[in-house]
Parts: structure tokens; C-alpha cells; sequence
């Protein structure tokens, strides 16, 4: 998995480095706060983080919202472990998980009250594609779920066994 140095939910620091150097890592994209199936996405990240924890794994989620609506985001989700900001989805973009919303659904989305532009700090109109990957802490990854179907999620389950078998 390639490196990463984003921000969290206050500001700090959080590397793939550091998390790798306590033991596996779940890394999980998520659209934004926004989105009705992150936030579905998330609380169950949340309700499985003890479970994870004690099988000396984690979670870490990276999303293109600014700082503001990152730290809200993990406040209502009650998640422990840490909401970064890919900013610019650079990150992302070097994964190849973006994609250009078009026209009609930056309507659609604007329609449904959600403001994008505000939320990410840009007018781009570029979303992560919503995507796990299981990395092992020799920086491999053990385990991947992308789907351009937002509404798809690796199972729960599935990611607690690639973390248990990434130890």
C-alpha cells in the first residue's frame, strides 16, 4: 500500500507508518459525511472497532471533507479510531479511486441539500470511489474491496477476518 501523511479529525499527523508499526490496518474510504451509506458504513466500523482492537488491529477511514466536517463526522459516528482529510482526493487520485461525478449527479447531490464544493473546499466535483483494503504490517495489502457502487461495503465480518489472518 502506498504511504500516506494525513491529517486526522484535529489536525495530527496520522501515517500508514505509524498505524502499520501497531499492527494491521483496515484502510477504508469513504465519500463524505454526507453520504446516507458512509455514515451506515462507519457506525458499523465503530460498533466493530472493540473487536478489532482487541485483536491488535485498526481502522482508519480518509475522506475529502475539510477538518470541520471530518471531526463531526467521527463525533456522531461515537468512532474511536481516526477520520483523515484527503484533501483534493490526492490520495485517492494516486490509487485511481476517484471518479468526476458529471453534471447530472452534482444536481442530484446538490438537489438533496448536500454542498460539496463547501464540504471538500473545491469545485471539482470528485468523489472516492468507497473502497477497504486490509494491509498487513509489512505494508502489503492482504485484502481489498472497491465497488463504483457506493452502496457496496466490504462486510464487516469479512474485513475482521482478513485483519485477523494479516496478523
Amino acid at each position: 500500500m502506498p504511504p500516506f501523511h494525513l491529517p486526522d479529525e484535529a489536525g495530527r499527523i496520522v501515517s500508514l507508518d505509524g498505524l502499520l508499526s501497531k499492527g494491521p490496518v483496515a484502510v477504508t474510504f469513504h465519500r463524505g459525511h454526507w453520504c446516507p451509506y458512509c455514515r451506515l458504513n462507519t457506525n458499523a466500523l465503530a460498533k466493530a472497532q472493540k473487536e478489532i482492537d482487541d485483536e491488535g488491529s485498526q481502522i482508519v477511514a480518509i475522506m475529502p471533507d475539510r477538518q470541520q466536517f471530518a471531526e463531526a463526522f467521527k463525533t456522531e459516528s461515537k468512532a474511536r479510531f481516526p477520520i483523515l482529510t484527503d484533501m483534493d482526493n490526492g490520495y485517492a487520485l494516486s490509487l485511481n479511486l476517484v471518479i468526476w461525478v458529471g453534471a447530472e449527479m452534482e444536481r442530484m447531490i446538490s438537489a438533496a441539500g448536500s454542498d460539496i464544493p463547501n464540504y471538500q473546499g473545491n469545485t471539482s466535483w470528485m468523489l472516492p470511489i468507497p473502497a477497504t483494503f486490509v494491509v498487513g504490517k509489512d505494508g502489503k495489502v492482504k485484502a481489498r474491496f472497491v465497488d463504483p457502487d457506493y452502496r457496496k461495503r466490504m462486510a464487516i465480518e469479512d474485513m475482521i477476518a482478513a485483519l485477523r489472518s494479516a496478523r
